[in-house]
């Protein structure tokens, strides 16, 4: 609605509660006046005042204390190359389970997509782009797990097996 509107708007309301209040007050006296109900458009107005909303948490993480990981490198306990993080796998809640890493290959030819345990990585002192994240498995573990493929059942990499299955409803 345009301010003009609500103007106009305002004025016939005012108008309207003006003339109810002279008419009641030129009757004769019959008690306490009944209360007005309240109008439909009143009720459902747009121009309604709204409670102020709450501005939102806010939390500082200084830069030397978090870092994205979307592209680093992985490597293993024995400094292999285990390949790029490409994305991150989180259930339902929101809890991060694994990472899926791009593995093999030469300038993405001839790689795939397999996913490890969130809890084998280990990220130390990553700090800059360059710096990798460590892999708490062996080359030979990684080279002969099942390649990740969207829309299928998700096979997890881990180093200690403890990771549980999801749980989907379908």
């Amino acid at each position: 609605m345009r301010s003009g509107q609500k103007i106009t708007a305002a004025v016939l309301v005012w108008s309207a509660i003006s003339l109810g209040a002279l008419a009641v007050a030129q009757e004769p006296d019959k008690g306490p006046p009944a209360p007005a109900a309240p109008s439909p458009a009143a009720k459902t107005s747009p121009d309604a005042p709204k409670e102020p909303v709450p501005p939102p948490s806010v939390t500082v993480i200084r830069a030397a204390d978090a870092r994205g990981i979307l592209g680093r490198d992985v490597r293993s306990t024995a400094g292999e190359n285990m390949g790029r993080i490409v994305d991150v796998i989180v259930d339902r809640s929101g809890t991060v389970r694994a990472a899926v890493i791009d593995f093999g290959g030469f300038l993405g030819v001839g790689s795939r997509k397999i996913v490890v345990d969130w809890n084998a990585l280990h990220f130390g002192q990553v700090t800059n782009k360059k710096e990798s994240m460590t892999l708490e498995l062996t080359l030979e573990q990684v080279k002969a797990a099942p390649e990740y493929k969207e829309d299928t059942p998700i096979v997890v990499l881990g180093a200690t097996g403890s990771l549980q299955p999801l749980q989907f409803d379908h």
